[in-house]
Formats: structure tokens, C-alpha cells, sequence
């Protein structure tokens, strides 16, 4: 275990590209799981050019000297005590950082980790840490954020860009229902996980895949 004022190794599932792509920028050493058949439990970089970040195959978790893991999914504290022998909190430090709002209720909905003193609980938005019910929880906010990419606008192409994960099957959870509608008012271009999967020719909204930074950066720059 790396000592006061060390960079610490961080272990952090890749489950969100730009928050993940900003958090790995880090002056730290991030362990990024990746699994045989590349599933949500292990994806690795997928492909990204994270200098602080390697991928660490799920067995051999165990094997890592891990400072901190940064939880992002109810899940993956038993994937730590199953596959790295430490249980995140008790007996490794551990934060969770929530990147969604409150569900199934936007009112009743308690977190997992609400009943925990050991794991700090950070959310990403003051309204999401209004909403949650955080129980006994120590709170944060810390807001999303990417380093600035420098000047980069042209807007020499007619259409609003927006980037959202997985909209189909997230749908009125990310506001994926809206962009029909709103793509009456301007053509909407879609990036992010599963953005392929969006109907084609319904209204003004075309999925364009995902495509990772800084390649992302540039096609945004010339949408207005």
C-alpha cells in the first residue's frame, strides 16, 4: 500500500467514457477491470489512451496492491470481495460515486450504501444528493468535469449534438424520449454507448455510435 503523499492505485470500473476518461487523468495509478467476454463487469479501456490507467484481468484482482476502489454500481462491492478478497469499505478503503438520479421513486428511492459509515457516498449533483436517501452516508458532491480541450468550434454543420449512453434502453431515464420532439426544432446527432440502436428516420435524431476523445471533441465543434 502506497504511503502518505504516494500516488495510490485506484481500482475503478470503466462504466461512464467521459466522466472515467477525466477521473483517470489523475496523479494516481487507476486499475481498470477487464473480463474475458468484455462484458459490463470488465470492458477494460475499450480502446481509450488512458497513460495512468491499465487494464488487470477480474482474476487477478487478488494479485493487485490496491490503495482505494471506487464504487459506481450496487454490484461491484461483491465483485471486489469475490475477486480482489477484500470487502470495499471494512477492509479497503472505499468511496461510491452515484451518477444517476434517485430511482425507482425520485423520492423514496434509498441508496445502497445508506446504512454504511464506511463508505463515503458522492453524487454529482446537489439534486441528486437532495433526492437520494442517503441514511447515515458521509455526502459529497463533486461535479462532472473534462479538462478543456482548447478552442475547437466551427458550427459549419446545421445540427445540435448531444451525448447519451445507452438511450434506448434507458430512455425517459436519460431524456432520450425528448429528442424526437425537440429534433423538430433542430436535427439532433447522437453519440454514446448503444446510440446505433436508435430508430432511424424518426424525426431529425441520427445515432452516431461512440466514438472516444479527442475524435468525439472535433465532431461535436461542428455541430451549433
Amino acid at each position: 500500500m502506497a504511503g502518505p503523499g504516494r500516488a495510490k492505485n485506484v481500482l475503478v470500473w470503466h462504466v461512464h467514457g467521459s466522466w472515467t476518461q477525466s477521473f483517470v487523468a489523475g496523479g494516481h495509478h487507476y486499475l481498470v477491470p477487464v473480463a474475458g467476454d468484455g462484458g459490463e463487469d470488465g470492458i477494460g479501456l475499450a480502446g481509450r489512451s488512458w497513460p495512468n490507467a491499465r487494464e488487470v484481468p477480474l482474476e487477478e484482482l487478488g494479485r493487485e496492491d490496491i490503495d482505494l476502489v471506487v464504487l459506481q454500481r450496487p454490484h461491484e462491492a461483491a465483485l471486489v470481495a469475490h475477486w480482489a478478497g477484500r470487502r470495499p469499505g471494512s477492509e479497503l478503503p472505499a468511496v461510491y460515486v452515484e451518477h444517476n438520479a434517485p430511482r425507482p421513486s425520485p423520492t423514496q428511492s434509498r441508496h445502497v450504501v445508506a446504512d454504511r459509515t464506511d463508505i463515503p457516498l458522492v453524487h454529482v449533483t446537489d439534486f441528486n444528493r437532495l433526492m437520494w436517501d442517503n441514511g447515515r452516508a458521509l455526502t459529497r458532491v463533486i461535479d462532472h468535469g473534462i479538462a478543456d480541450p482548447g478552442h475547437r468550434y466551427t458550427g459549419d454543420i446545421l445540427r445540435a449534438a448531444t451525448m447519451i449512453n445507452e438511450p434506448v434502453r434507458r430512455n425517459r431515464v436519460v431524456g432520450a424520449d425528448l429528442l424526437e420532439p425537440l429534433s423538430a426544432y433542430a436535427q439532433i446527432d447522437v453519440w454514446g454507448i448503444g446510440t446505433e440502436d436508435l430508430p432511424a428516420h424518426r424525426g431529425g435524431v441520427i445515432g452516431r455510435g461512440d466514438v472516444a476523445a479527442p475524435a468525439l471533441w472535433d465532431r461535436i465543434a461542428r455541430r451549433r
